[in-house]
């Protein structure tokens, strides 16, 4: 993983300026706004990340036959969560795939300063969703 990699992209940026828990909610409320919709028809058993307090479902989409890699659509009920899900698809999806296989989605959400503001449960189901985007780029 390159230095570059690593840079914080906007979303990211934001929530690792905060200053206060308020800024920070206020950050990932706004973040989880800019997260793509996912398709209803994705959320189903398959696409679900275990281990999660709320819901989280993880997807992966076939980009073949257009421009773009393939990307990764996520939704969960969770504002909070939608806010961190939005940050990490900004990132992984702004990756080549082959990067994408190599990237640390942790130490990302670890530059953001997320760590400060969430609980340990919340925490552990971020570590899912991340266990879950590392396995759908292996795939």
């Amino acid at each position: 993983m390159t230095l570059a990699n690593m840079q914080l992209l906007p979303l990211a940026q934001q929530l690792s300026q905060a200053k206060s828990w308020d800024e920070f909610t206020r950050n990932i409320m706004l973040a989880g706004k800019k997260l793509p919709a996912m398709p209803e028809h994705l959320r189903c058993d398959t696409s679900l990340v275990e281990g999660c307090e709320s819901p989280v479902w993880l997807a992966l989409l076939d980009g073949e036959g257009s421009k773009c890699n393939n990307k990764f659509v996520a939704y969960s009920p969770s504002k909070v969560i939608r806010g961190v899900l939005a940050i990490l698809l900004e990132k992984a999806n702004s990756l080549e795939q082959q990067e994408r296989a190599t990237f640390d989605f942790g130490a990302y959400l670890n530059e953001c300063k997320l760590q400060r503001y969430m609980s340990e449960s919340r925490g552990n189901g971020i570590k899912s969703v991340v266990h879950q985007l590392n396995g759908l780029v292996a795939t």
